[in-house]
């Protein structure tokens, strides 16, 4: 976050960010009018409940014990036939115990979109973080927040506009393809498609920042925009050796 902030547009009309995670960026510069979306739509439901329905939310939260059994059961739940049925509280509530609870906050699914990263190993982690959540909640009032892809976003920002994009990183080695956080993946095509909608996007007059590895091909693809490479932390790593700072791209158009 410290490298990207200081590198947002100083004005910009309203903000979008198509690949939302965390929101991290989002969070730290609060704009005044925003969109954020994902593919991933159990990630959207969890967005939604804690804007709309954060009391339900915290209530449900509480609920759930820190133990290995209990995490395979509930991580195991989009396995079964009345998962689709599950309530928007019900199924955020599901995801932000997971991420608290898994290998190293990790969000992975597997290739039928099934939650597949193991239990973690903490000493009394902070399921529910309430002070934050509500902090969150209040942020997030006014927010639309949608379920779509990100080539979405072309039919709907303008000119003076800012998008930020935080796709799936394109893999810098064999072994470093570690997490699919939709079921479909993020494949060279789809960075190939990313790569041309910011062409398009900068024919229109929107600002764009993309962040992503320093992957050569990635390099290539942004040919003509600004790349810097900046030093960025990564503890997801099954070498324990291996993690720590490595080199990402910063990719704007202005």
């Amino acid at each position: 976050m410290p490298e990207l902030e200081p590198r947002t547009p100083r004005k910009f009309k309203r903000y979008f960010e198509p690949f939302v995670g965390g929101g991290a960026l989002f969070f730290s510069l609060q704009p005044t009018v925003a969109t954020l979306s994902d593919m991933n739509g159990d990630l959207i439901e969890t967005w939604k409940a804690v804007r709309d329905s954060l009391p339900r939310l915290l209530e449900d939260l509480k609920k759930h014990p820190y133990e290995s059994d209990y995490f395979y059961q509930l991580r195991d739940a989009d396995r079964q036939k009345g998962y689709a049925r599950w309530s928007t509280v019900r199924k955020a509530s599901r995801l932000i115990y997971l991420n608290k609870t898994c290998f190293n906050g990790l969000y992975r699914v597997n290739s039928k979109g099934q939650f597949n990263t193991p239990f973690g190993r903490y000493v009394n982690p902070t399921i529910v973080d309430e002070e934050n959540l509500r902090a969150c909640s209040r942020v997030l009032q006014g927010v639309l927040i949608e379920h779509r892809s990100f080539g979405d976003i072309l039919s709907e920002a303008e000119s003076g506009d800012f998008v930020y994009f935080d796709p799936p990183y394109a893999p810098i080695s064999s072994t470093s393809d570690f997490t699919s956080y939709t079921s479909e993946g993020f494949s060279v095509s789809d960075q190939e498609t990313l790569a041309d909608l910011c062409r398009r996007l900068d024919k229109k007059g929107v600002f764009f920042m993309l962040s992503n590895s320093s992957a050569s091909f990635i390099k290539k693809l942004y040919e003509g925009f600004r790349i810097e490479t900046v030093q960025a932390p990564r503890a997801i790593n099954s070498n324990a050796s291996r993690r720590g700072k490595i080199a990402e791209f910063i990719i704007r158009n202005y």
